[in-house]
């Protein structure tokens, strides 16, 4: 076995290594590029200067750059040719693709003629306000017993990332359907129904849809556990010792510590939480639009197909994106604030 690596080894200096030497010669001196230790010279007159700055970017890009094509050709082309479609009446007629300009008259019929969607997109609006606040505060909660100095902390972050490795969508439907995602015994609380009956629906149906699923928003923490936790464990924890030789509670750390310190990754979190729930497979829009989609939804010749539901897809992704600004913005305000 040792004379083979050997042989192996001989071989690839011998041969393959210069073969490689040649190819990258050939690739940085030519007469489209020529590569030197200070300078890259393309087409002879265009000269870039390489600092160690734009070495490292070049290094970096060079990473990435497998990811930065598959998003161009199965993301980003997508997007924009959704946004193109939803200008336009589109039907299908067999293999062939016809498309009647419509302008906005897409985006005027979502709110206008369509008796369901607006509804719809309601209640995600007001389901996603409650929810990430509840996710949030249990991640941060869960992230902080996990940091203390506790045996398994490695088995307890698996518990709770587990969901996340399961949570997938036939998995969550059928947990619905046997009401394993429910806490029958809220219901109970007479104070709950007390709330419920003295508040607007508009307020209540989302309150009560959170109580009902409660176990199914606390299903989706497991990766904010993580995001909060790494954020924890880089806290020196010199600085919470200066705080108590100087006389702050554990509150008055949490607060002027703690929160400031991880503030950034909430950030993150809040925009991972409000993406996973959009996205989520049996998310309500996503329902609505891909029925649409199908023509299995509303009344109308307008409010059915391809650009229609193309159309609905921009006004819930524009509508996630204001949601996570707000979101975004409050935290950035309360820091700022606190400087």
């Amino acid at each position: 076995m040792k004379k083979l690596f050997e042989h192996v080894g001989e071989f690839y200096n011998q041969k393959v290594s210069k073969v490689i030497d040649k190819i990258k010669y050939a690739l940085t001196h030519n007469f489209i590029l020529r590569y030197t230790s200070i300078h890259v010279v393309v087409f002879s007159f265009i000269k870039i200067r390489v600092t160690n700055k734009r070495r490292a970017a070049i290094t970096g890009l060079t990473f990435i750059f497998i990811w930065i094509v598959g998003y161009l050709i199965f993301s980003l082309y997508p997007m924009a040719y959704s946004l193109y479609l939803s200008f336009f009446k589109v039907r299908l007629d067999g293999a062939n693709i016809q498309m009647a300009y419509e302008g906005f008259n897409n985006f005027k019929a979502a709110f206008i003629s369509d008796p369901y969607f607006v509804e719809i997109l309601l209640e995600y609006v007001m389901s996603t306000i409650i929810n990430v606040p509840v996710v949030l505060v249990f991640a941060l909660i869960i992230a902080m017993l996990i940091n203390q100095d506790i045996k398994g902390k490695g088995v307890w972050r698996t518990i709770f990332f587990l969901p996340v490795i399961i949570s997938s969508g036939p998995i969550i439907g059928e947990l619905i359907n046997q009401g394993a995602t429910t806490l029958p015994s809220i219901a109970n609380y007479n104070i709950v129904n007390l709330i419920l009956e003295n508040v607007g629906s508009f307020i209540a149906d989302p309150i009560q849809n959170l109580l009902e699923t409660i176990l199914l928003v606390l299903w989706f923490s497991g990766i904010q556990i993580l995001i909060l936790l790494a954020g924890l464990q880089k806290i020196d924890k010199a600085i919470y010792e200066a705080s108590m030789i100087d006389g702050a509670s554990p509150w008055e750390s949490f607060w002027k510590i703690t929160l400031p310190s991880i503030m950034p990754l909430i950030s993150v979190s809040v925009v991972y939480t409000v993406v996973s729930m959009s996205v989520f497979s049996l998310n309500e829009v996503i329902i609505y639009i891909k029925n649409v989609m199908l023509g299995e939804s509303t009344v109308g010749t307008l409010t059915t197909g391809y650009g229609y539901s193309a159309a609905l897809s921009w006004i819930y992704f524009l509508t996630m994106v204001i949601i996570i600004g707000i979101f975004v913005g409050l935290l950035n305000v309360k820091r700022r604030s606190r400087r």
